[in-house]
């Protein structure tokens, strides 16, 4: 098996962790410095990077969350001037606001490196064609993603989000070898070329890098023999990276995670305590290497387990299992991070008053699908037949904007909805993921 960086991949665990030591030693003198937040914070809590004399140590520090992000809007966290920044990108908060990322040009190459090696993994080389159908913009998917296959060599096709026949157009007139999506999306290819009459033998796919959702072994078994390709998973987390945290070797026991740029730790969600390896609990992540947008024991909110047994492609990095759920009330909803309280908030601001309502989530066929069902209120129910229907127009349009996916809303009869003492579960997920 090919291997991208056999240097940093395939280091001993004690070198590993020496020098995981001696970069998180930097990092705490560096948002220390120069980081308001973070200052405030150890100052509170008497913390000095002398502190830290060993890993065991990092448990002295605090954990960052989405809320310190959000409240740092935009750039309160970044640890270099503004004008060191190269590179802007962003991700949903639990707000209207977005949590806001900073590259610097080093950051750039590290993070180049970082998806090439996990690119690697899943086979993609120097010969293959990429092709990207990840939304370009302030989501760091496509991006991080396309820095690596060059940084390979492979040749790269952004083709971007949409336009299903298009996509399939340029997969068999320019040989796309090597597909990178959301693997619900890679579905909905399947089903067009079936549509089309288009026999997957006729393509010149080889692999395919599905992230930015969560999806089951059944769904990874079907894409594979449907399109003909070795499928594997990558895990993206844009407030630390983008891609380039971890992913898949064509192994396929799980994803290795760069040690060597972030520290991972697996804790109780409940209470924060660390948990024994093996365990399974919330990931934390510390990074490393990022110079704009260094980020301590920040909770990603995922729930998986670290195995730090060898594999046999012969990375020494551990390997975080498949995330299948997570440990707050956030959604993924063909890749978009979405958060009840954006849906509740876009409710409350267009009926000007609260207002019982549920989530509900399922897959149809390849794709999610999200319907917001709100019960009828004196409120609305006074409202004339076409004044409800700019109502519900209205609020579909404001999820819309504040989440970035579309929306099925609909009305029902007051008290309709199920209640458990007394209140309404505010998403109902139907996946079976």
């Amino acid at each position: 098996m090919n291997i991208w960086d056999k240097t940093h991949e395939c280091m001993s665990r004690d070198e590993l962790e020496q020098l995981q030591l001696e970069r998180l030693q930097v990092v705490i003198n560096r948002v220390y410095k120069n980081v308001t937040h973070y200052r405030k914070i150890f100052n509170d809590l008497g913390i000095i990077a002398e502190d830290i004399c060993s890993l065991s140590d990092l448990t002295k520090l605090p954990f960052t969350t989405k809320d310190d992000l959000c409240v740092n809007y935009p750039y309160g966290m970044f640890a270099v001037p503004l004008r060191e920044i190269v590179r802007i990108h962003s991700s949903s908060g639990t707000t209207s606001k977005p949590i806001v990322m900073g590259y610097t040009k080093n950051d750039i190459k590290i993070w180049s490196n970082l998806t090439a090696r996990f690119m690697t993994a899943a086979g993609v080389t120097h010969d293959d064609v990429v092709q990207i159908t990840f939304r370009y913009g302030l989501f760091t998917g496509a991006f991080g993603v396309h820095y690596g296959a060059e940084t390979i060599g492979a040749s790269v096709i952004p083709m971007g989000t949409g336009n299903t026949d298009k996509q399939i157009m340029i997969m068999q007139d320019y040989k796309t070898t090597a597909l990178v999506s959301t693997l619900s999306y890679a579905l909905v290819i399947a089903d067009r070329l079936e549509q089309l009459e288009i026999d997957p033998q006729s393509l010149s796919l080889k692999t395919g890098l599905f992230g930015g959702e969560l999806w089951s072994e059944k769904m990874c078994e079907e894409i594979e023999n449907r399109l003909l390709l070795k499928a594997t998973d990558n895990y993206v987390v844009s407030e630390v990276m983008g891609p380039g945290v971890a992913g898949e070797c064509l192994c396929k026991r799980g994803m290795h995670i760069n040690e060597d740029s972030f520290i991972p730790e697996i804790i109780n969600p409940e209470t924060g305590a660390l948990l024994p390896a093996g365990s399974e609990g919330e990931l934390v992540l510390t990074t490393l290497t990022r110079e704009a947008f260094p980020m301590i024991r920040y909770r990603t909110g995922d729930i998986s387990s670290l195995d730090y047994s060898l594999c046999e492609c012969g990375r020494t990095l551990v390997r975080m299992k498949k995330v299948a759920r997570r440990s707050d009330d956030m959604l993924i909803v063909k890749g978009v991070n979405v958060f009840p309280s954006q849906v509740e908030d876009a409710i409350f601001s267009v009926a000007q008053g609260e207002t019982p309502y549920q989530i509900v989530v399922e897959r149809k066929g390849a794709m999610d699908n999200v319907e917001v069902v709100i019960e009828v209120t004196d409120k609305i129910f006074s409202l004339e037949l076409q004044k409800q229907r700019s109502f519900l127009e209205a609020i579909k349009k404001r999820i819309s904007s504040v989440t970035g996916i579309n929306a099925d809303v609909r009305l029902v009869e007051a008290k309709s909805l199920l209640r458990q003492k007394g209140k309404i579960s505010r998403v109902l997920d139907k996946r079976k993921l």
